[in-house]
């Protein structure tokens, strides 16, 4: 039987295995997803057995870059990059070509190790600088970091440079898409800050990957208030050409949630 492609027109599809198919095994999420014709993306790496995952035969779009660290202090910059510099090795061996981060570490319930409620100046250019780092690190060994937004009000209260405006700023002023991009996650753009299409027409020369879900609920498109079939059509007239990442939970059925998710970016 021949296996669905995981394009979708103008777009490579990818589903994140910690959020759907959750009555499996993680290795076993992962072999459903790749037998439906999507690309995976896994979040720690830690907490993966590594060479069950190679043995699926999945192609793996993202993972989460870091394990500890931060972006805007100077222990938390040389944490960042040395646990950073150990992703790399594992991003290699499973094809991963893309490497997440955050402002800062997330614990428990997606909440920030160490809170910040006030960004002074002197962290947006240590910030800055620690990006630089990484993409230093980055051309290095042939990956790309991406810096994701994250909304402030619902999910993750208390993360410093959570806005895709703040993300965008710290990005664009590195300016090195090749190694360095964005993760432009519109589920929390949502909630943080909507006009979703001049976001991305904003964001455009530096995002490395686009990650979907709607809102309220966080669950597949097609379930809340996300036009995602026109932002996919703004998309490809745009001419961006990439991977829109499905990081949502399945309103019911994990299986027709990834139906519903490739029919909106079916352009």
């Amino acid at each position: 039987m021949t296996q669905p492609t995981p394009h979708a027109g103008h777009f490579t599809l990818a589903v994140s295995s910690e959020m759907v198919f959750l009555d499996l095994p993680p290795v076993e999420r992962v072999r459903r997803i790749h037998a439906l014709g999507f690309q995976v993306e896994i979040w720690d790496w830690t907490k993966h057995d590594l060479a069950a995952l190679a043995a699926t035969g999945a192609t793996f779009s993202s993972m989460t870059g870091y394990t500890t660290g931060r972006l805007a202090d100077d222990a938390g910059a040389d944490e960042l990059l040395r646990t950073a510099a150990m992703s790399v090795p594992v991003a290699k061996d499973l094809g991963i070509p893309r490497l997440n981060l955050h402002g800062t570490g997330l614990g428990d319930r997606g909440l920030p190790v160490q809170p910040c409620e006030t960004v002074t100046g002197a962290m947006w250019l240590k910030a800055r600088d620690t990006l630089s780092r990484l993409a230093d690190l980055g051309e290095r060994h042939g990956v790309t970091f991406m810096l994701e937004n994250l909304n402030l009000p619902l999910d993750h209260p208390g993360t410093p440079f959570g806005r895709a405006e703040d993300t965008l700023a710290l990005v664009s002023s590195v300016n090195r898409p090749a190694h360095l991009g964005l993760n432009l996650d519109l589920y929390h753009a949502q909630i943080g800050e909507g006009n979703l299409i001049e976001l991305c027409r904003r964001c455009l020369p530096w995002i490395a990957e686009i990650q979907v879900a709607d809102v309220p609920g966080r669950c597949e498109p097609g379930t809340g208030e996300i036009h995602y079939a026109g932002i996919a059509r703004a998309l490809a007239a745009m001419g961006w050409r990439g991977t829109v990442g499905l990081e949502a939970f399945a309103s019911s059925d994990s299986e027709l949630a990834l139906r519903r998710f490739r029919e909106a970016f079916t352009v």
